[in-house]
């Protein structure tokens, strides 16, 4: 989620194995232990990983090492939690904290969060926001639970149909995009935010490869299928598998780009129940 900076722990670092047995040794007990350590020694460990950790801990430690970690971890943690265990770890954090953790959230995640929250607390979280961003989050609540809209983000990469081929390998060669958006560059007509001009297509980064740096994007560009906003998720994942995507456009009946849906956000809801915690028992180890 772009709201300020984007956030540096969106690179993908190198992982090491660590078996789950070991797990109860990287945290003291005592519900009011200091937990600044027990934060520095999961930094490098897999944010799916640390969740599996903290659901394992009592309520007052979450609380604890959530307190102890910074913003973008901590942002992290909460996008591999359900929503009523992110509520649950946030409760405890002053207004002005806990908007600085959300705002590190990706778009849809964090719209997941708040269409969860009371009323009145969700109020107050999009009154301390930014005011251009707390729009952006009441666009994303005002669709309908189960549709592409709800679960789109337009947090993607938007260039015109001028802009080169040099120019977008610098915006997809930036580490801080996740894998899947930076799979693909949208090309659409001004404005470039969403909702956007008139959509024109997509080019993928492996055509972007073979283009000469200096070729404009309109000359590339491919026409792929847009779903609406009032689409269904099963339907969006039948696309998506239908025609091996990585991610669909979603489009207004105006034909603006509103944003996108990826591959993983679909896995995430289409996926069983506890299927991370039946993962980690399966295999015995966490990635560290």
């Amino acid at each position: 989620m772009r709201l300020t900076q984007r956030s540096a722990l969106r690179r993908r670092p190198s992982y090491r194995l660590l078996d789950v047995a070991d797990l109860p040794g990287l945290f003291h007990t005592g519900a009011d232990t200091e937990m600044a350590p027990d934060a520095a020694r999961l930094r490098d460990t897999h944010p799916s990983d640390v969740a599996g950790v903290v659901r394992a801990l009592p309520l007052t430690q979450r609380k604890l090492l959530a307190e102890a970690m910074d913003d973008e971890r901590l942002a992290d943690l909460l996008e591999e939690l359900p929503e009523a265990e992110q509520l649950r770890i946030i409760e405890g954090l002053d207004i002005d904290r806990m908007v600085s953790v959300l705002e590190e959230m990706e778009y849809d995640d964090l719209a997941d969060l708040l269409a969860e929250m009371p009323g009145e607390q969700r109020t107050r979280v999009l009154d301390a926001m930014d005011e251009e961003d707390a729009d952006v989050m009441r666009r994303l609540l005002s669709y309908e639970e189960g549709t592409a809209g709800a679960l789109m983000t337009p947090d993607i990469i938007i260039l015109g149909a001028n802009s080169t081929v040099a120019e977008a390998l610098a915006q997809i060669r930036d580490p801080e995009w996740l894998v899947s958006i930076a799979a693909q560059v949208f090309v659409v007509q001004p404005p470039f935010k969403s909702p956007t001009g008139q959509y024109l297509g997509v080019v993928h980064f492996q055509r972007l490869l073979r283009e000469p740096p200096a070729m404009e994007l309109g000359r590339c560009v491919e026409q792929e299928p847009t779903i609406t906003p009032d689409i269904l998720e099963r339907e969006v994942a039948e696309r998506l598998a239908s025609y091996n995507l990585l991610s669909l456009g979603v489009c207004d009946e105006a034909g603006r780009l509103l944003g996108a849906i990826t591959v993983d956000d679909v896995l995430d809801r289409t996926l069983p129940t506890g299927w991370r915690q039946r993962r980690r028992v399966n295999t015995g180890t966490v990635s560290r």
